[in-house]
């Protein structure tokens, strides 16, 4: 057997543990594919620094484990603040600013009391994709077809609009 066939077959043996491991270091199913597909990948591209008779499990999760350190670096970086005026001015005139959310929490209540007038075929798929899950994961859950889910979450959305439209037509601001 050769050395590039051997390497395949011992990467598709790993296969199951490196999604679970994938999955572990995430949380989140597509992600961990990602991460796979990125460590494979990775190990395919550096098959030559691979040494037969050593700890093949440790290399591989010793690449995910690097490059899920590396994303998370640089998802780290991406939102951190660069101030470079003299006297730090962005960063300074966040501090002293006060937040007052009575107005947001109003708003929410009655938001929730709009989702909670949603029939349930199109409420439950909304509230989990607004939860985070993604489409195929509330196909799944729900036992649906992928392009249903869509739906009922677009109708949810129409319906929402409609109800948000119907509840403030008659609200006019006046300021004079």
């Amino acid at each position: 057997m050769s050395q590039a066939t051997e390497f395949h077959t011992q990467l598709d043996k790993m296969s199951v543990l490196l999604h679970s491991f994938a999955f572990n270091l995430t949380k989140n199913a597509e992600d961990a594919k990602d991460l796979y597909q990125e460590t494979a990948y990775r190990a395919m591209t550096n098959m030559d620094k691979f040494r037969p008779g050593t700890n093949f499990k440790a290399w591989l999760f010793t690449i995910m484990k690097n490059i899920f350190i590396n994303n998370y670096r640089k998802k780290a970086k991406a939102n951190t603040i660069v101030d470079s005026t003299d006297n730090l001015y962005y960063i300074n005139s966040s501090v002293n600013t006060i937040s007052n959310r009575a107005e947001s929490s109003i708003m929410m209540k009655e938001l929730v009391s709009l989702v909670e007038q949603l029939d349930d075929s199109i409420r439950v798929p909304f509230l989990m994709h607004y939860q985070g899950y993604k489409y195929q994961e509330i196909a799944d859950y729900l036992d649906l077809p992928l392009g249903t889910v869509k739906s009922r979450i677009f109708f949810a959305r129409k319906e929402l609009k409609d109800l948000i439209g119907k509840r403030y037509k008659d609200t006019t601001m006046d300021y004079d």
